[in-house]
Parts: structure tokens; sequence; C-alpha cells
């Protein structure tokens, strides 16, 4: 019917390749097998829907892998990576994508099959395609010889247009590769044969200082005779936490590899030895989480340059969170040019942009000639936008200067193709049409790119966002204040869409995806909802938007994209405030009214508390949850007969003398520990007394006002808050230990950012501390009881995302509890699990990880879990209930007579 064709996989493309018109065929969601796998051959048959880690995995069984190994590789496809022909770190060892592909099966728009591999037919054409097509490539390539003999700069990344110099009879007329880098243009993929290679038994991590980055850009390519498996660069001003590298102002970390530890790290200090009197330091890295830990800095850069600080840095996720972050952009994402020349272009190009008043921060495959970097456009004005492309003519002109590529690794999608003449020739550039037109002679596969592109600032999403920052209820101080800055944070780098959390790994982004798998679903799914929302063109009602609330549904509010996800994006509080502006001045959700409201229902209900806890487990408790929008399957937790808060105001009637105020701790009665588990109060109290601290607790009345936030009641979480503020003057230049770990989070930032003009708010913030961090500023030399037994269970995800676990993963060293806490989401997460409809979604949650740790953990394992909804989740679906530390500890003085 002619209705245009786009082909997509991860949608991680940032050159606009996968955001063309037409209907979008979505790769993740089908043609994922993994077919035949050769070791002896070293090739794997794949869908296109694959993802790079699953092949990887598979391979892994075997001694190999798929070399090719983009930042994005845990969410990525092979169909994409074809697409683009993809490369990664270790493309100085084992090449681009294309040079990985053995053969493609493929349709063509009209239907046609096409087996693309290498070699001719008995008339000379590449093999594999209908007499039509081969008919035309054959004379089209037969007539151009001489200007695809010349026409193409040698370098080892050169990843923009179409590759027809592979279809030379001296490159071996190989069509695979010729397609590989298409863009879904010619055809659609529906298999690929690819090669692969054996991986090293152990590898090492050489990493190099220098004085600069045109040192270690001026170095790279000399380290490339000793065969490292990469060669990536980095300068200081985007690595902020330089802990554990030399020296220096920029660095290069090589990795080698070894059929052993020790043949790896004498392979890293061989290059160390090399690089000799440049550098201003080395130092190699053997153990494998100390690899891994700068591997996440480099995979995370880009988006960590994305948001950058002043002096034209890279901001860091605390920076960023301060506000120390201005917006930058790809679209000069990956130029590369010949690796001995990357020194005097990165001069060039630094000159550049001084010269047209842009920042940005280069990093990346330096061992390659590859740079990534994000700049500081300003796409949102009409002038800003005329710096935009002025610049890219220039930087366009200045990479064919050096010999270079204008995509290094991301194809030219709608950033570059424009440009492509001027790298290329206007008569190489017809070439290309001819070959798209006998591919695809009615224009339907993904139209507009490569070959006769719209303008390169012609589809830019930002002027129709809003022009000035829209009436919003928190302060996004991060964000100056504007929503649409905020939503603007996305850029698609996708680490929302990982499927599986990597075993040992703390992370918690995205629960919600990783149990349905829909993009809807996934934090950037849902910041490009918020996008169109305030766009008005496709969403055109707002705030009051059906499609927008249905998405944010199985959100969790768990924050872990406010810590996981590099560029900082934070659904939970993005979904308070949609909740807020959705609802207003309309009747709410069953669930807003009984589980927001809960301080107030379980204050009341507290004197009734055994009629309350009878009565739950009668039809009457049934009634009630079908009444408050509560799941059926969930129990309802008791009530506790005794009050923390009760417990603790007669428990002080007994003491006489006052209290000593440097010894002194506040301790907030959370709404879960006074109402639902003053056991883990009083153990709370055990310990910090222990530790010599005395307590005092804040009047009656407080409240952080987390379930008001949760639900969206923002209204109501002020008030809350401001009375809060109000009634808070004992716990003035007092530490505030929070047991609850989401209640603690909300203090920490809900609180300030709610209400961002009251002094006191950023007062009571900065002084709440997690159980372990109060015992460690207050009592550092307290001994805890040794308790010598193995842990399982799980961070809680606010305290991941804003609180941090350090302070607790010491105090578990102290304790002698070995072993780490699972990362992910447990999936009750609040209100959410609770909720009817969220059962199936709550229960998948807790089913990656939590639960399994629980079910493997040893024979007198300790079940640590601080937060209310983890332990009430284990208690309603796992095999053992979980403690809060507190607990655990108390129980330990107690059984040591401490």
């Amino acid at each position: 019917r002619g209705v245009p064709v786009v082909p997509r996989g991860g949608g991680t493309s940032i050159a606009g390749q996968a955001t063309g018109v037409g209907v979008v065929l979505d790769f993740t969601r089908h043609l994922r097998g993994i077919g035949d796998i050769d070791p002896e051959a070293r090739t794997a048959t794949v869908q296109p829907g694959v993802i790079c880690d699953d092949l990887r995995a598979a391979a892994a069984r075997h001694g190999l892998t798929f070399g090719p190994d983009p930042s994005t590789h845990s969410r990525c496809t092979l169909g994409g990576m074809i697409g683009n022909n993809s490369c990664g770190s270790h493309s100085v060892a084992w090449g681009t994508t294309a040079d990985n592909v053995e053969e493609l099966r493929l349709l063509t728009y009209a239907g046609e099959e096409v087996r693309a591999g290498r070699g001719t037919d008995a008339t000379g054409a590449p093999t594999g395609l209908p007499p039509h097509l081969a008919d035309g490539v054959r004379a089209l390539i037969g007539r151009e010889l001489a200007l695809l003999r010349t026409g193409f700069p040698e370098l080892p990344r050169r990843i923009s247009g179409y590759a027809l110099d592979a279809l030379l009879p001296e490159n071996g007329t190989d069509l695979a590769r010729a397609l590989t880098g298409s863009e879904g243009t010619l055809g659609v993929l529906t298999e690929a044969t690819v090669r692969l290679v054996e991986a090293p038994a152990a590898r090492a991590l050489a990493v190099l200082g220098y004085a600069d980055e045109s040192g270690a850009a001026e170095a790279a390519h000399t380290l490339l005779p000793y065969g490292p498996l990469t060669v990536e660069g980095m300068a200081a001003d985007l690595v902020r936490d330089a802990t554990g590298l030399p020296k220096g102002g920029a660095w290069l970390f090589v990795e080698t590899g070894g059929g052993s530890a020790a043949e790896a790290v004498a392979r890293a200090e061989e290059i160390c030895r090399a690089a000799g009197g440049e550098t201003t330091g080395h130092t190699v890295v053997a153990d494998p989480a100390g690899q891994r830990a700068l591997w996440r800095v480099r995979e995370d850069a880009s988006g960590t340059a994305t948001r950058l600080r002043p002096d034209g840095g890279g901001a860091s996720l605390p920076e960023r969170s301060r506000g120390l972050g201005g917006e930058a952009w790809p679209g000069w994402e990956d130029c590369a040019v010949p690796p001995a020349r990357l020194g005097p272009y990165l001069r060039d190009f630094r000159a550049l942009l001084g010269q047209h008043g842009l920042r940005g921060t280069p990093y990346g495959h330096f061992g390659d000639g590859c740079i990534h970097v994000r700049i500081d456009f300003d796409l949102l004005s009409r002038a800003g936008i005329g710096r935009f492309r002025e610049f890219s003519v220039d930087l366009a002109d200045l990479v064919v200067a050096h010999g270079g590529s204008l995509s290094g690794e991301h194809g030219d999608g709608q950033a570059r193709a424009e440009l492509l003449p001027r790298m290329y020739g206007s008569e190489l550039v017809s070439v290309f049409e001819e070959f798209k037109a006998l591919w695809d002679p009615a224009g339907g596969l993904n139209p507009g790119m490569l070959v006769r592109p719209a303008r390169l600032d012609e589809n830019l999403r930002f002027e129709v966002l809003p022009r000035g920052p829209v009436p919003v209820e928190f302060g996004y101080p991060q964000d100056g204040g504007d929503f649409s800055a905020a939503v603007r944070r996305c850029v698609g780098v996708a680490r929302c869409r990982t499927e599986r959390v990597v075993p040992g790994s703390s992370e918690v982004m995205c629960p919600s995806f990783r149990a349905t798998g829909e993009e809807q679903h996934s934090t950037r799914g849902r910041a490009r909802l918020l996008h169109e929302m305030l766009a008005g063109e496709v969403v055109t009602d707002g705030w009051r938007s059906p499609e927008v609330r249905d998405a944010l549904d199985l959100c969790l509010s768990c924050k872990g994209c406010r810590s996981d996800c590099p560029v900082g994006v934070d659904m939970a509080t993005y979904k308070a405030e949609f909740l807020h502006h959705h609802y207003a001045g309309r009747v709410r959700p069953a669930a807003h009214y009984s589980m927001g409201r809960l301080p107030q229902w379980l204050r009341g209900a507290a004197p009734l508390a055994p009629l309350f806890n009878a009565a739950a487990r009668t039809p009457l408790g049934a009634l009630g949850k079908r009444l408050g929008g509560i799941a059926p399957q969930r129990e309802i937790p008791e009530l506790a007969a005794e009050p923390f808060t009760r417990w603790f105001a007669r428990r002080s009637r007994e003491r006489t003398a006052p209290l000593d105020a440097a010894r002194t701790v506040v301790l907030w009665p959370d709404t879960f520990t006074t109402y639902l588990a003053p056991q883990v109060g009083r153990a709370a109290v055990r310990v910090l007394e222990a530790a010599g601290q005395q307590i005092a607790m804040p009047g009656p009345g407080v409240c952080c006002g987390l379930t008001y936030v949760s639900t969206g009641q923002l209204d109501t979480a002020r008030k809350v808050m401001r009375r809060t503020l109000d009634r808070m003057e004992r716990a003035d230049g007092h530490p505030l230990v929070v047991l609850e770990p989401s209640c603690a989070a909300t203090l920490r930032t809900d609180l300030p950012e709610l209400l961002p003009d009251d002094p006191r708010a950023a007062a009571l913030a900065a002084s709440v501390r997690t159980f372990a961090e109060a015992l460690e500023e207050r009592a550092p030399d307290w001994r805890p009881p040794r308790l010598d037994r193995p842990v399982v269970g799980q961070t809680h995800c606010h305290q991941h995302a804003v609180l941090g676990d350090a302070a607790d993963r010491r105090l578990h060293e102290k304790a002698g509890l070995t072993g780490t806490l699972s990362g992910g989401c447990c999936g009750l997460a609040g209100n959410f699990g609770f909720e009817n409809g969220h059962w199936d979604v709550s229960v998948a949650c807790a089913e990656e990880q939590l639960l399994p740790a629980v079910r493997d953990a040893p024979d007198g394992a300790e079940v640590v879990a601080d937060g209310f909804s983890c332990r009430t989740q284990l208690a309603q679906l796992g095999p053992r209930p979980g403690r809060h530390l507190a607990e655990v500890l108390a129980e330990g003085l107690d059984g040591a007579g401490g």
C-alpha cells in the first residue's frame, strides 16, 4: 500500500535513523532467536532482534564472543548493529560489525528475498540477488569502478555512506559487507550469520595517565602494535572521580588479554613500559571488579556528557542534582579520522568549538581515531539552531581535511546525511542514490536516511515544546525549575531497557520494563510520552492524557533511574507531578484515598488495632480491599498493639536526667515503624544506646509526606511537610535518624524540591541520616556484635538511588555479615504492589532477584531488608521473612549480653 517501513532494534541510534516516518518494526519484540552456533567455524546464526549480550552469553559457553560491543551492548540488537555497522571499544582487536558479518538474509520493500554473502555468480553479479537486482547492481558497479576505487578514504572507522567499495572485485564482491551500515534503507534483515572470535581467558587493564588530552591522543596509535584489545581515551573534564587512576589530565584505558591472568597482566605491563616517559603515571588493574568499575565510567559517558559544567566538563550525578549542568546534545557524536591524525584533529576540533562559542567533552575510541562528544548546542532558539548548522558544516569540512569520516560508529541518519557530499563529493553520492533506487524504487524503506535526506536541522523536536517553564509543583533545581528541561534529559541511551540485572550488580532501573518488555513501561518510553504531552501534537490533552497516565501506571516510583540513568532522569518525581495535574479537581482512584492517605488511616485505627486486625481476616477485609482499590491477592498487614511512639513516650517518662546534647540523635517516627513495625524502632533504640547515643523524638504529628507524594497529592504533601517543619524544633542541630529508607529519601529530596523557598526544608534534608550512617558518624569507634554469618536480601531501591549504602556495607563488615544484598526492586514499592491491577508486575519484580536470592540462601543466612515494603513482600511471597538491620544487631547485642 506504499506505507513506509522503519526497521528498528533497541532504538539507541543517536543520528535519527530509528525515528523516521513509517510503520516501525520493533525487532526487540520479535525475531529474537539464536540459531546454530558452530564452535569450529566460529559462526553463529541469529535473528535481528537478538540482544548483543545474549549472543555473547551463548557464545561464551564455547569460549567465544561476538567482537563488536558498543556501550549499549546490554540492550542493542544485532539487527541494529548491522544496520549501523556498530563497533564498540574492542574494535582495535576485532573490528566493526561489517568485519564480523558472514551472510545476511533480508527482504526488499517489494518482498523479494535476498541472501547476501561474498562472491559472484556466473554473470559476475553478487550472489544471492533476484535477477533484476543482480543485473542492476552488476551494471552500476561495473560502470563506476574508477570512482569506487578512489572515492573512499582509508581508515578503520569509515561508517558514513554505503560501503560500495566492498563490491569491487579486488575486495571479494562482499555484498554482506556492503549492506552492513545501510540503516534499514535497502532491505529488512530477517537473519544473519556472524563471525565469532575467541574470548580471552583473562583480561587486564592498563590505565595510562597523560598531561592532557592531546598527549593521550598522540600516543594512542603507537600502542596498536602491541595487540591491545582496547585503547579508550577520556580526559579529566569527564572523569569526575579519579580515585584509582594514575596522576594525569587524561587517560588511556588499554585492555589486554591472555590465556591466564599472569599473561594478561604481563601484556599490560609491556604496554606501560612501551608508553614510557610520555605518561604521567600508570597502573595495571587485574581485579575484574575494578575493571568493571572503570568500564562503567566509560559506558555511562554518553549520558554523563549530556550535562556540562560551566567549565565544559561532564557533570557528575551529584553535580547534576545540584543544577550544575547545561544541556549538551549528540549530532557530532562519533566522527573518526586516521588514528595517527587524532592528536592534530582534536586540537583543531577544540579550536573550532571555541570559534563558535561552544563547549563539549571528547572521549572515546582513541586507538581507532573515533571521538564521541556531546556539544552544548542551543536547539531551542532560531539563532542557536543556526549556529548548530554552521558548526556542522565547518566540522564536516574539518573531518574531511583530516582524511576522516563524518560517522565512525553511529551512522549518518538524519544528523549527517545532508553533509555526505562534503565527504564523498556529489558524484559518489549520486551513485549512492542509484544504489538505493535499485533496491527500493518506491522509497519505502526508512525514507530520508542516507540518501535524499532532510536538512540536518529540519526535524528537531524542540521547537514544539513550550517556550518557557510550565507551571509545576516540584522545584526541579537540577533543571532550572523547567519541567521541559527535565524531560529533555532523556537522549535515548536506553540503559532502562536492559532486560536483566547483571548478577552481583546493585542496579535497580527499570523494573517495570524488565517485567513487561514494553517500551512504554521503560523510563525512556515514559520520557518520550511526556515530551509529546508537552509538545501537544500527538498527545493533545496535556496533563489529562490517558496515554501518559497508563504508561506511568506501572512505574513503581522506585527512583532507580535517578541514580542508574546516565542522564539522571527522575521518573518517580515526574509521575508524582503528572498525577497531581491529572487528577486536579477530579475523583481519584480509590487507592489514592486508601493508601495515599495511609498515615491518617493508621493514626485513626491505632486505638482499635485488635478489632481492626480481626476484621481484616473476615469478609469485611475483602470488602475493604475492594473499596480501597487494593489487590485481592494481598494480605492486609497487622496493626501493632502498641505504636512505637507510645512505647517510646512511656519509656521516656522513666528517664529523669536531661539529654546530653553532644550525644543526642533524633529518631524519626515514620508511619510504617510507628504503626506496623514498632519492633524495628525498639531495636534501633537498643543499638543506638549501646553505641553511646541518647535518643530524642519529635512531637506528634510529623510526617515526611511520602504516601501523598507517591500518589501525586502534592498540595496535601506540602501542607504535611510544612506542619512537620513547624514541629521539628527538637531536631535543631542534631542528626535525624530515619529507619525507613523511603521516608529518608522523601525527606532528603522531595521535601526541599516541594518547598524550595523554605530554608528549613533544606536544613532538615541535610540532617537526614540512615541508621548505618548515624552509627558511623556518631560512634565511629563502636564495635557492633560479631554475628559471623552470611547475609542476603535487598538494598531498598530508594536507598540505592538517593541515600547510598556504603555505610551499611561497612557496618555489615564490622558485624561479620558476609555477602552482598541484591539489586533490583522488591516489587511492592509502597502502595504500588498493593494497588489492584499491579499484582502480576509486583510478583515478577520480586521473582527477578529478591526471592531467588532468599530461596538460594544457605542455612543460617540472615535475611536483611530495611524497607517495610521489602519485608512485607518477603512475608507474603517469600520462603523466609526479612528483618531490619537494627533488629539483627539488637538480637546480637542481647545474645552477647551487650
